[in-house]
């Protein structure tokens, strides 16, 4: 009896041909019944056709190169079937076992399930996707690819297998956008991932070339808002974060083009397609508002999205330091000072002579500690309240040094209030209050300055005449500016103390101070 293997060619999705030894109907022994043991399972397999991309395994770069068996299961037995590449490209094979087949008893449909890789102590169970989370390699890559073809049916005369990724596939393309002009060295991430089964949070990238950097995920989906591509370059860190949740389904290839910028990332273009190509529906995202460089442990904020994410961050770790790169317009946001009596902020927060707009809140700090510095910066306009006790500006309790700088607007509280800071245990050096407090038991600058405090070339102009309304025996330099009084004696005064400051002060087109660089 003669024997003939159907062979197709496919390009596009994984598909592996189930093909029995086939004969005429003359040749059958009847219309349905086959002769037992003349008809094996042999399987003709193409791989995917997709876009170069140089690995080693069948499932991610369209070809059977490394592969060498796959799970095969019909009916309640699964077997292991031998993989032999049958041209030169490795794009086409034949799966077989030669020991103990599967076997056509008759002409009717069989359903057949396959999957690769295995467990070779447990063949008959399909894996849990586990991705690598590291996947810098080809080879690390290529093996966190999973595919199956899961209770298909198969015909006598049309034998086919169509076998689909049970894996997501991430594939980001880095383009220089502005301030950015060189690439090199740059590490990329899939991030904000679940953990479930296994998977991990944080994945390194494959990069093939070409500024492209690839990686392999477990179906999920990734909330909205979430950093999931991390950039590092030349000692900063970038961050890209969807206006809307992704569903990272299985087969499927998500490409992002993202602009790296000196403030962030930004991205150029996003589709979402099957495996080869990746094309489909478009997307856009929300800038994340800010850097991060993790050799200064510092967050370069731009803006008021970026402000509230180091403020979130800060609240766990103290020490995060923050430098503003750009004017923050915080009117209508919701915000939490930084640190309290309990748990003091112990970072730098450099404001580089940039403003804060229109802070509604008890403060924009808590607590500082002995470690804390709080400098350049502008609080314009800011309407503060605090319903259970005292405020002031820019710290309620300070421990640390404030430099050069400035609150305008109103502060009110249940108790009394101040322009700068509360309560001071630490140094205030050129610093400034203009507007309006609470009456009762107010301090342009100062409301309790402790022994250990020190209060140097700050000025005020406000309702009230003491600028420091408590003193338990501190250092206090502090001047009133009268009501259309020029502030240019206060500037001056307050550049004498700023010798070795990067700013100073000038005055303003409204007649104020305003920070300047040197």
């Amino acid at each position: 009896m003669s024997f003939r293997h159907l062979s197709y060619i496919l390009s596009g999705a994984v598909v592996l041909l189930l093909a029995a030894t086939a004969c005429t109907q003359d040749e059958l022994a009847d219309g349905t019944r086959l002769p037992e043991g003349e008809y094996p399972l042999i399987i003709n397999a193409t791989g995917l056709s997709v876009e170069a991309t140089p690995a080693s395994r069948a499932t991610v770069d369209g070809n059977w190169d490394g592969v060498t068996s796959v799970a095969l299961s019909l009916g309640s037995e699964t077997k292991e079937y031998s993989v032999t590449t049958t041209d030169a490209e490795k794009k086409t094979a034949t799966l077989s076992n030669n020991l103990s087949p599967f076997w056509w008893t008759s002409r009717n449909d069989i359903t057949v399930s396959a999957w690769w890789p295995y467990d070779q102590t447990n063949i008959s169970q399909m894996p849990t996707v586990v991705v690598k989370a590291d996947q810098s390699t080809a080879n690390d890559f290529a093996a966190s690819d999973y595919i199956s073809a899961e209770n298909q049916t198969v015909h006598f005369d049309n034998p086919t297998l169509a076998f689909s990724h049970r894996t997501a596939r991430v594939t980001i393309i880095l383009r220089e956008g502005a301030g950015i002009n060189d690439l090199t060295g740059a590490e990329v991430y899939v991030t904000g991932l679940s953990t479930d089964g296994g998977n991990p949070a944080f994945i390194s990238t494959y990069a093939p070339g070409n500024d492209t950097y690839e990686a392999l995920a477990a179906p999920q989906t990734v909330k909205a808002n979430t950093p999931f591509i991390q950039v590092d370059l030349n000692g900063g860190t970038f961050y890209f974060r969807p206006q809307n949740s992704v569903e990272l389904k299985a087969g499927s290839r998500y490409t992002y083009t993202v602009n790296v910028t000196a403030k962030g990332l930004e991205l150029a273009g996003c589709t979402i397609g099957d495996w080869t190509l990746g094309v489909g529906e478009s997307g856009t995202a929300e800038d994340l508002g800010y850097s991060y460089n993790a050799d200064t442990h510092t967050y370069s904020v731009y803006t008021p999205n970026g402000l509230t994410e180091w403020a979130k961050a800060a609240q766990n770790d103290p020490s995060l330091n923050c430098t503003l790169t750009e004017d923050i317009n915080m009117v209508d946001k919701n915000w939490t000072p930084i640190g309290n009596s309990f748990q003091t902020y112990n970072g730098t927060f450099d404001g580089q002579g940039y403003s804060i707009t229109g802070l509604n809140a008890p403060s924009l700090f808590g607590g500082t500690g002995e470690s804390a510095t709080v400098k350049n910066l502008q609080l314009v306009d800011v309407e503060l309240y605090e319903s259970g006790g005292g405020t002031a500006g820019i710290v309620v309790n300070n421990y640390g040094q404030v430099i050069a700088c400035s609150v305008t607007g109103k502060i009110d509280a249940f108790s009394a209030v101040s322009g700068i800071a509360y309560a001071n245990q630490g140094s205030i050096t050129a610093c400034w209050f203009d507007g309006t407090l609470k009456e009762n038991a107010s301090g342009g600058i100062v409301n309790y300055n402790f022994s250990i405090g020190s209060i140097t070339a700050c000025y005020w102009r406000a309702n009230t005449d003491k600028g420091v309304y408590n003193n338990e025996g501190g250092t206090i330099d502090a001047t009133k500016v009268n009501d259309g009084e020029s502030w240019e004696n206060a500037i001056d005064g307050m550049n004498a103390a700023l010798t070795d400051n990067a700013y100073q002060w000038e005055l303003g087109t409204d007649g104020l101070p305003v920070l300047k660089k040197k």
